[in-house]
């Protein structure tokens, strides 16, 4: 593995540079223990499933800071580039979703240290892009005082909020026709069931105008066939839930248009998540804002239209909790993917002075 750059920080690079897409984590995470017990955390190791964590104090108070160390498939070379506005930026899959959030936590836990009465526990959860193992694993194995999840919300901004998600494969099946009848095919008649579907959605929306609050569906998958008796069409259809849409709700309705169709079924497919809106008044989001004030910047709160492990471990723990890293969230996933050095300093320092203040 090359040295980093003299301007990149140990942890971003060591993170950035070391490739884990879901599922393939292992030697990210085993080198993130190994960096943290470097830095001097009072204890790090690897858990059952794979996350990486490490804890610095040993009070019975604690604060959990969960990032995740799994990134989607595909490599962006990485590099340290000048940018349009004179900035050095890093290049690299996961620089801003989210190995950069979890560096950043990383590295403000270290420059701040052990803090009388309180544990500061990092947790690098596995396939957060998949199915959330990691956060499903530990939600259950610990209850902080406070909780900051690691996502990019630019170092400005923290994010209360992200709308749930809820999949489901629709299948047509019918009675195979001769192709000079008039009865639809099984892809046709898939095609009336999603277009029938969009335009009942766009009729739930009417009034809605913030996105947060808008129910989405999206088309991810398509396949078909027939046996010679039969044929079908087959939907993987993902839906983003506002608040006032938990998954039960959305499954019910999905049946309920899908129904109207002849030979159409649905069948729910992995891991619902209702949405999630944090209250704004609390201690966590105070401190927060007085930080980014000290960076000299206007402090932003604002609500997403994705799914987070925020989702997941802010109810179960019923605690003050947020998510707040640097990056620009419009980069995730795409071959462009890079975070600015500078933002990555500033939002270290938010941290490290968020930490510091609800541990005084």
């Amino acid at each position: 593995m090359t040295q980093p750059p003299p301007e990149v920080p140990p942890t971003l690079w060591g993170l950035v540079s070391r490739p884990s897409p879901s599922g393939h984590e292992e030697e990210a995470a085993t080198w993130l223990v190994q960096h943290m017990q470097g830095l001097g955390f009072t204890q790090a190791y690897l858990d059952e499933v794979g996350n990486a964590i490490g804890v610095m104090g040993a009070g019975p108070q604690e604060i959990v800071l969960l990032g995740h160390i799994d990134t989607v498939s595909g490599q962006v070379p990485v590099r340290v580039e000048t940018d349009a506005q004179g900035r050095r930026v890093l290049y690299g899959r996961g620089s801003v979703d989210a190995k950069g959030p979890l560096a950043a936590f990383v590295d403000a836990v270290a420059a701040l240290g052990p803090r009388p009465g309180w544990r500061l526990t990092v947790i690098a959860a596995v396939d957060e892009e998949r199915d959330s193992v990691g956060a499903r694993h530990i939600v259950d194995r610990f209850r902080p005082a406070y909780a900051i999840i690691g996502e990019p919300s630019r170092w400005q901004r923290v994010t209360l909020g992200y709308k749930g998600s809820a999949w489901a494969r629709v299948r047509v099946e019918v009675p195979l026709a001769h192709t000079a009848a008039q009865a639809a095919s099984a892809p046709e008649a898939a095609v009336e069931v999603w277009l029938a579907l969009r335009a009942w959605v766009d009729a739930q929306n009417a009034g809605r105008e913030a996105m947060f609050d808008r129910l989405q569906v999206t088309l991810r998958d398509w396949a078909s066939g027939g046996d010679g008796l039969h044929e079908w069409a087959e939907m993987r259809i993902g839906a983003r839930l506002p608040l006032d849409w938990p998954p039960e709700r959305w499954y019910a309705a999905l049946r309920e248009q899908v129904a109207a169709h002849p030979g159409a079924t649905v069948e729910p497919q992995g891991y619902a998540i209702p949405a999630y809106l944090a209250d704004r008044r609390t201690p966590l989001v105070r401190a927060f804002l007085r930080a980014i004030r000290t960076q000299g910047a206007r402090p932003g709160l604002v609500r997403k239209s994705g799914t987070a492990d925020l989702n997941i471990v802010a109810p179960a723990w019923g605690c003050p909790a947020v998510a707040y890293g640097p990056g620009d969230a419009a980069l995730d996933h795409t071959p462009h993917e890079h975070l600015p050095l500078d933002e990555y300093a500033r939002a270290v320092a938010v941290l490290r002075e968020v930490l510091e203040a609800l541990t005084t």
